[in-house]
């Protein structure tokens, strides 16, 4: 049996702040085989972190997130969730994409449209109450619900940390990233298909992974770009087939599930696509605070995309030529990681996309730590500065900075993790040299690269 990595053993930042309560734990310590697994511990864990992000919410859910005095920002307890249910027609009983009203058309794929339908019909089976507080009812129907995709979420994000370090995933589990942002909107749905799709291709089921994160494309689109560092291992393994088969399954399922609404109400179908086409710079990303100081960027989408291919071939290079093959959730973490900095918008939710790959990508508290800061920051600061219209709330030129700070602590994850592909010794997961690439799946005896960096600029 593989012995598990003890955290405060492996963790420099746990190991020291281990010695209040009387050092690591030692090396020759039994395992406990209780009824307290890992798995069980974490998950009771996660249920309480995202339960405090619930009860965070209490006055808004009081006042049934009235928009007339700003109280959502003020205390900040913002959620999309119940204002969707009562301006995207569902409080009228409508169904999206097809029915059509005073109410603005639904910009969500397809997938996440289901879902918000869905659990409006559940929640008109009480029919009692006014539309605030249905829309209340409605908040605390997808709360349950996003609850058990953030525990979908961390049971495949403990799988994907491999069997020798389940308490990895205890960064995700206790994250206060999970607690702030999980039921702001529903993109944990998407990312717990997309974790469980890694997950599928790390069990070496290609098919299956295609069919799960064809279904996260359906719902989010920032799934897609998982296929970059998939194809990257697969380039540098020289193992084409397992590649194409979760494409191909992929791009089937996406439009399995895409193709009833695309053919019923094509209008209603690519609203999600030409609202994103059409929208400009927006919260959250430096394009946005560019465009607020007056240093506003012509034809934006060109820009931005020209900049995320040039990311992401510095990506292929560094995945190519490194000195042995990356692993897959570091390349995913910094694939992901490249689309939200050259995005034109960056939600606070979007930190959700992140936060496993992050964990698995560089399984260090400091390092973590220090881009959640940013992430907390930035949380409070963008509800403060939306009170702007309101007549207070932070200038433009303070969110501003916190609009770089959490840029810069991002950067820093991002730069760490670059270090530990070109100086393998460092990464964590392989620096005791027991265990490459929990997730490598059908790449797991990838080839090492002919040449290295140095070899290739000499």
């Amino acid at each position: 049996m593989e012995t598990r990595v003890a955290p405060s053993q492996d963790d420099p930042a746990l190991r020291a702040g281990s010695e209040v309560l009387g050092g690591p734990t030692g090396r020759h310590m039994a395992a406990y085989a209780g009824w307290w697994t890992p798995l069980r511990v974490l998950l009771a864990i996660a249920t309480v972190v995202m339960a405090l992000g619930v009860v965070e919410r209490a006055d808004c859910r009081n006042h049934a997130w009235s928009r007339d005095d700003g109280q959502q920002f003020a205390h900040a307890c913002y959620s999309d969730i119940p204002h969707m249910y009562r301006e995207r027609g569902f409080v009228d009983g409508a169904i999206p994409y097809i029915d059509k009203g005073d109410w603005q058309p639904l910009e969500y794929p397809v997938l996440t449209g289901g879902v918000m339908w869905v659990t409006a019909e559940f929640t008109s089976l009480i029919k009692s109450g006014t539309p605030d507080a249905r829309a209340v009812r409605y908040y605390d129907v997808n709360a349950v619900l996003l609850g058990l995709a953030g525990l979908v979420m961390l049971v495949a994000t403990m799988r994907l940390a491999g069997r020798r370090r389940p308490w990895d995933a205890a960064l995700v589990a206790a994250s206060p990233v999970l607690a702030l942002h999980a039921t702001i909107n529903w993109d944990l749905i998407a990312v717990a298909l997309a974790m469980v799709a890694l997950y599928a291709w790390a069990r070496n089921r290609p098919g299956w992974s295609g069919v799960l994160l064809g279904l996260a494309v359906a719902a989010k689109l920032y799934p897609v770009f998982l296929l970059l560092p998939i194809a990257l291992l697969c380039a540098r393994s020289r193992r084409w087939l397992p590649l194409l088969l979760t494409t191909f399954t992929a791009g089937l399922t996406w439009l399995a599930v895409n193709a009833p609404v695309m053919l019923a109400a094509p209008d209603g179908w690519k609203e999600f696509y030409t609202f994103n086409a059409d929208r400009g710079a927006d919260f959250g990303s430096f394009w946005y605070v560019l465009d607020q100081e007056g240093w506003g960027v012509g034809s934006l989408n060109t820009v931005s995309t020209a900049l995320l291919v040039a990311a992401f071939a510095g990506i292929a290079m560094l995945a190519l030529l490194a000195p042995r093959p990356p692993r897959l959730m570091q390349l995913a973490f910094l694939t992901v990681a490249a689309f939200l900095i050259l995005n034109k918008v960056w939600s606070p939710q979007y930190a959700l996309w992140l936060l496993p790959l992050a964990v698995l990508a560089r399984p260090r508290v400091r390092d973590i730590a220090i881009w959640q800061a940013g992430e907390v920051i930035y949380y409070f600061a963008v509800w403060y500065y939306l009170l702007g219209g309101y007549d207070r709330g932070l200038p433009l030129d303070a969110y501003a900075v916190t609009v770089a700070l959490r840029l810069v602590c991002l950067l820093w994850l991002v730069g760490v993790v670059i270090r530990d592909v070109l100086r393998p010794e460092c990464d964590p997961v392989r620096a005791d040299g027991v265990e490459d690439d929990p997730a490598a799946g059908p790449t797991a005896t990838a080839r090492p690269a002919r040449r290295r960096p140095a070899e290739v600029f000499a």
